[in-house]
């Protein structure tokens, strides 16, 4: 693993962006991780304008994590442009790029360190009070308090100390701390018993107001707030458009839905 090469590298004369004005766009994006692994994505075409909640939906498997992956620049295209604001972002500099983004998912990146720590990650520079009121806002502060130590108390590796909705809320807590204007979801409520999810759910609209959201949905919640929606099959787009749209349209979407619906009843 250390030996590994770098495959996504950032250019000497890299241009530093400005935060998101437009939209982001995937102009005609093909990808794979492997020459000889099948194509992941296929001939992608997508805007996601400021402001907008765009939730992507579609089978286990079919590349919606990948597809917001290669946003921050994780990965690069085989084929294709990502876009912000017009500008390719193989063109621009990762801490600029990636500044203006947060990302949650299912799955809590944590690290042995204290809680404060965790929440900090990313904004060292930021004071107690500012970590506090990021806390309060994930309703994180209330199981943080009761801790041994508080906000200094260490959460063990991979936070083994916490429950999973524990987690996911020092997780939201870190974003909000970092207050980006792009914010990616792989929906964080999907693993979480009914309690821890609903103040997760909680943490989460709270988090999405007023930003620029792309949503790997799993759950209904997130899939009825949104402005657009987009459906994956195989790595291609089917389907884009409005939820009542789709229900007409796209009859794989109307087969998630009612799934969705089924099991939530």
């Amino acid at each position: 693993m250390l030996d590994a090469q770098v495959t996504v590298k950032e250019k000497p004369n890299a241009i530093a962006i400005g935060e998101l004005k437009g939209s982001i766009q995937l102009k005609n994006v093909d990808f794979h991780y492997a020459e000889d692994s099948g194509i992941v994505l296929k001939n992608i075409d997508l805007e996601v304008r400021k402001g907008e909640i765009v939730a992507i939906v579609g089978p286990t498997g079919t590349g919606k994590t990948t597809l917001v992956n290669l946003i921050p620049r994780f990965y690069d295209p085989l084929n294709g442009i990502v876009t912000i604001d017009g500008v390719d972002v193989k063109d621009v500099t990762f801490q600029s790029l990636r500044k203006q983004i947060g990302i949650v998912t299912q799955e809590s990146i944590l690290f042995n360190d204290t809680v404060k720590a965790n929440i900090a990650y990313g904004y060292a520079e930021a004071g107690d009070k500012q970590i506090q009121a990021a806390a309060e806002m994930a309703f994180a502060h209330q199981f943080i308090v009761k801790m041994p130590n508080g906000y200094n108390t260490l959460i063990g590796d991979r936070g083994f100390r916490l429950s999973g909705g524990e987690k996911q809320r020092i997780a939201i807590a870190r974003a909000i701390l970092k207050n980006p204007p792009i914010l990616i979801l792989d929906e964080a409520t999907s693993q979480l018993d009914s309690e821890s999810e609903r103040y997760v759910q909680e943490a989460l609209d709270l988090l999405m107001k007023g930003r620029t959201v792309i949503a790997i949905a799993h759950r209904l919640s997130t899939i009825q707030k949104a402005d657009k929606i987009v459906v994956l099959e195989h790595g291609r787009m089917i389907g884009q458009g409005g939820h009542e749209e789709l229900l007409k349209n796209c009859p794989l979407y109307n087969k998630l839905y009612s799934l969705q619906f089924s099991m939530s009843a």
